[in-house]
């Protein structure tokens, strides 16, 4: 078993997603995807919370509700080569380590690796817009 990372902003894990609206129907797990720290809470001892963004292929429902990844950081990470964006307008918050936690596939690495800085304050502040707005849901995940 490979090692847990330390949790920290802008790092792309592999992990069980949970959407709102599959909350909603009183599911409690989602599917495995990339997803995107974006907040680390509480003080770097345990239990720390996380802010954890999904990674989708689906295009933007509404106007800055996603950040599109570009093809050059999706090739560096590994992902895909399908156009992906990280989602601002959700995201879960869970413990770290999160029982979702999962492996990337065709490695031995629970991370993909970091968003380039630059993108991830673009990430970042798309994120706390939406918060601040009212538009971000929110799903709290019981570990």
């Amino acid at each position: 078993m490979p090692a847990v990372p330390a949790p920290a902003p802008g790092l792309i894990i592999r992990y069980d997603y949970l959407w709102a609206d599959e909350q909603a129907e009183s599911r409690d797990q989602g599917k495995d995807r990339p997803a995107c720290i974006v907040v680390v809470l509480d003080k770097p001892n345990m239990p720390q919370f996380v802010g954890v963004l999904p990674i989708t292929h689906a295009p933007p429902m509404v106007a800055g509700g996603s950040i599109e990844i570009p093809a050059a950081t999706r090739k560096r990470l590994g992902l895909d080569d399908a156009p992906s964006w990280v989602r601002v307008s959700e995201y879960n918050v869970e413990l770290w380590p999160p029982p979702g936690l999962a492996i990337v596939p065709n490695t031995n690495e629970f991370a993909y690796g970091f968003i380039p800085p630059a993108l991830f304050e673009k990430i970042r502040s798309a994120f706390e817009s939406a918060l601040a707005a009212g538009l971000a849901k929110q799903v709290y995940r019981r570990t």
